[in-house]
C-alpha cells in the first residue's frame, strides 16, 4: 500500500435524502446505513481506482454541502501536531470514530481542508 494514501471521501451535505437520491442515481454505488445513526456508507466495489466514503448531514449550521478526503496517518496524534507546526490550523482534534479509529480535520496554510485517519489496529 502507498504511504499516506488517500482512504476515505466524505460528504457532509444539508439534505442527506436528495444527495442519496442523485447520487444513487448517478452512480453504481452501494449506499447502506451504517451502524452510526444519519450516518450511509458507499461502497464502491472492488476497483483499481475505488475509495469509498460515506454521507451525512451537515454538522454544523449554515454549512455549506461539501466533500472532504482522508489520507490514511500511522500516527494521529503526531501528524496532527507536525501539520500545525507546519502553519495548519487544526480545525478537528483527534476524535475517536466508532469502533473504526481517529480522525483530526486541518486547513493547510492555503485553507485547504483535508482528514487526517488513523485506522484501529486489531
Amino acid at each position: 500500500m502507498a504511504t499516506n494514501p488517500f482512504v476515505h471521501v466524505e460528504l457532509a451535505t444539508t439534505d442527506l435524502p436528495k444527495a442519496k437520491e442523485f447520487y444513487g442515481k448517478l452512480f453504481d454505488w452501494d449506499l447502506s446505513d451504517s451502524s452510526v445513526e444519519g450516518y450511509t456508507l458507499i461502497g464502491v466495489g472492488e476497483n483499481e481506482y475505488g475509495v469509498g466514503g460515506g454521507m451525512m448531514k451537515a454538522p454544523v449550521a449554515n454549512m455549506p454541502s461539501n466533500w472532504m478526503a482522508y489520507v490514511a496517518v500511522s500516527d494521529i496524534e503526531g501528524a496532527t501536531a507536525k501539520a500545525k507546526s507546519l502553519g495548519a490550523k487544526v480545525l478537528t482534534e483527534v476524535t475517536p470514530i466508532d469502533s473504526m479509529g481517529w480522525i483530526s480535520v486541518i486547513q493547510d496554510p492555503t485553507g485547504a481542508v483535508l482528514g487526517l485517519f488513523k485506522a484501529n489496529q486489531p
